[in-house]
């Protein structure tokens, strides 16, 4: 099976992150930008990024030299999609630019998938600028690219189906983690992302804490156990009806900011109250609940290794 080829539009710090890992795995990769001389100053970017990564035991030996094989700067972005199998724009968050280099992309290639890169945009938005819409859908990596292994793909109504299993498997094949979400304004990871800032924030302007301490409270608590478990384990593992009762107690000071969701009553009502019920947002078998605890308690420890091994961040 010939390994698909690759144009990325865009070529600065995401757009390359994105370059890079795609050549390293072995893809044909084509960058282009706003001009020749930009693409291929980002194209030694790369590079020089590659041989810092290498250094610092983050790539292994030998990975700028197969970059290097793999990875080449088009002089303009028709040259660059000529033929490739996906494209991935990652030009900057503004839908008149996207609109215009979308449709440059999809006049010069007519069959490509093409996904964006965008983190806010609808994607359904950026679909009219595309020739060919079925053919498009939000694949958005975070940054660093090179090293965040989650990827959202984001179909909009026109997508086509039958293209969204390809872009999940080439995702997987560069060890990355795909998840299919709806075209919704922020998407999953920005809606989370931008709810856990602001209320933040709330509680630094209310004198709750300073932001160091905040942050020291993240780091060191919930944020220690999301490498490994998302909201939703997390809470199964809690208890639902103590997540209820929680929720109860901030209703007492912030009644709206703290509604009850709706599909947490419905569980509790129902007696599903999470892993120790055997159901609840996420189903266990009783019979592995043994597993979970140990793996839920190993994991924790090697991360506590993992973190004094690194040491405290410059921030700290």
């Amino acid at each position: 099976m010939t390994t698909p080829t690759i144009a990325i539009v865009g070529s600065g710090y995401m757009g390359g992150g994105i370059a890079q890992i795609f050549a390293l795995a072995g893809h044909q990769v084509r960058i282009a930008d706003v001009d020749a001389a930009t693409a291929q100053s980002n194209y030694q970017r790369i590079l020089t990024e590659s041989r810092e990564f290498v250094d610092g035991g983050l790539l292994a030996p030998g990975a700028t030299e197969t970059i290097q094989t793999n990875l080449s700067a088009a002089n303009t972005i028709e040259e660059a999609v000529e033929g490739a199998d996906f494209v991935e724009e990652a030009v900057p968050e503004i839908i008149e630019i996207k609109h215009t280099i979308l449709g440059r992309i999809s006049a010069a290639n007519s069959s490509a998938t093409i996904g964006s890169n965008t983190s806010t945009i609808s994607i359904e938005a950026l679909a009219g600028g595309v020739n060919g819409p079925e053919r498009f859908l939000g694949v958005h990596f975070s940054n660093p690219a090179p090293f965040i292994p989650g990827v959202e793909v984001i179909p909009h109504p026109g997508t086509d189906q039958a293209r969204i299993p390809g872009v999940e498997h080439l995702l997987l094949g560069i060890d990355k983690i795909p998840a299919r979400v709806k075209d919704s304004t922020g998407f999953v990871l920005n809606r989370l992302q931008y709810a856990l800032f602001h209320e933040a924030t709330q509680l630094v302007e209310e004198g709750v804490a300073t932001t160091e301490d905040v942050d020291a409270i993240v780091r060191t608590t919930f944020g220690f156990r999301l490498p490994f478990f998302g909201p939703f384990a997390i809470a199964d593992m809690a208890g639902l009806d103590v997540y209820d009762f929680c929720y109860r107690s901030l209703q007492t000071r912030f009644p709206e900011r703290f509604a009850t969701p709706e599909s947490l009553t419905e569980l509790t009502e129902a007696g599903k109250l999470g892993t120790k019920t055997g159901g609840g947002y996420r189903d266990v078998d009783p019979d592995r609940i043994a597993d979970l605890v140990a793996y839920r308690n190993r994991a924790y420890a090697r991360m506590k290794e993992v973190l004094a091994e690194l040491g405290p961040s410059p921030f700290e």
